[in-house]
C-alpha cells in the first residue's frame, strides 16, 4: 500500500539521521582525544571517556531500529541492504569510539611528560582518519561509490603515516632506552588510529555491498577486525 511504503521511506531517513548523528559523535570523540593527546590535557581526556557511554547508547538504539525495521517492515532486498549495511555500520562505529577512548586514556598516561618530538605524524594520522569517517558517512546516504574509492584510497595514507612514526619511534628508543615507556604508548595511538581507519574501510565496503550486493575487500593492505 502507498500508505504504508510512504511511512517506511520515513522511517529509512530517520534510520539514517540517527546513523549521521552517531557518526558524528565518535568523530568528535576521536578528535577531542586527540587534542587532549597533543595538549596533555587531562580534563578534556576524561570527557572522552564519560562519552563512551552515550555512544553505546546510540549503537543499541539504532540496532533496536533496525530490527524492528527487519521484523515489521518485510522490506525488499535493496532496502534490506540498506538496514543491514546499517547494522554492520554501528558496529564499527562503536569500535571507533572504544579507540577514541584508548587514546585519551593514553593522553592521561602521558599528561605530566615532556614529548619525546613533537607530536606531527599523530594528528596527521586523526586528520586524516577524521576525513574517511566524514567522508565514508556521506558515501552512504548519498549512495556515492566514487566517495566510497576515495575514502579506501586513503587508508594507505595512514598505513604510510604508521609504519614512518614506527621507524622513527624505533630510532628514539634505541638511542635512549628512557623513552621506551613513552615511545611504546605513542606507537599504540599511532596503532589504535590504524585500525580506526581499517574500520572505516569496513564501512566503506559496505556501502560498497549495499548499492552493488556485491561485498568483497577494496582496500589491498585492509586487514579485517572483529573485535
Amino acid at each position: 500500500m502507498p500508505g504504508l511504503r510512504v511511512r517506511f521511506e520515513q522511517e529509512l531517513q530517520s534510520l539514517q539521521h540517527d546513523l549521521l548523528r552517531m557518526g558524528s559523535y565518535v568523530t568528535d570523540m576521536v578528535n577531542r582525544a586527540l587534542q587532549a593527546l597533543v595538549r596533555q590535557d587531562v580534563a578534556l581526556a576524561n570527557e572522552v571517556v564519560r562519552m563512551d557511554d552515550q555512544a553505546d547508547a546510540m549503537d543499541l538504539q539504532i540496532e533496536q531500529k533496525c530490527l524492528r525495521l527487519l521484523a515489521l517492515q518485510q522490506p525488499m532486498s535493496r532496502d534490506l541492504r540498506l538496514i543491514s549495511t546499517a547494522l554492520k555500520i554501528i558496529t564499527d562505529l562503536e569500535r571507533i569510539g572504544d579507540y577514541a577512548v584508548d587514546i585519551a586514556k593514553t593522553a592521561r598516561r602521558l599528561a605530566g611528560e615532556v614529548y619525546l618530538k613533537p607530536l606531527v605524524d599523530i594528528p596527521r594520522m586523526g586528520e586524516v582518519c577524521i576525513w574517511m569517517i566524514r567522508e565514508a558517512l556521506n558515501a552512504y546516504v548519498r549512495r556515492d561509490l566514487d566517495l566510497v574509492n576515495q575514502v579506501v584510497a586513503r587508508d594507505d595514507e595512514v598505513d604510510e603515516l604508521y609504519d614512518r612514526l614506527f621507524t622513527d619511534l624505533l630510532a628514539y628508543m634505541e638511542r635512549d632506552p628512557s623513552l621506551i615507556r613513552q615511545g611504546t604508548w605513542l606507537l599504540h595511538v599511532a596503532r589504535f588510529l590504524e585500525r580506526i581507519a581499517d574500520h572505516i574501510v569496513n564501512v566503506a565496503e559496505r556501502v560498497y555491498f549495499m548499492e552493488t550486493g556485491d561485498f568483497k575487500q577494496l582496500a589491498t593492505s585492509h586487514k579485517p577486525d572483529s573485535a
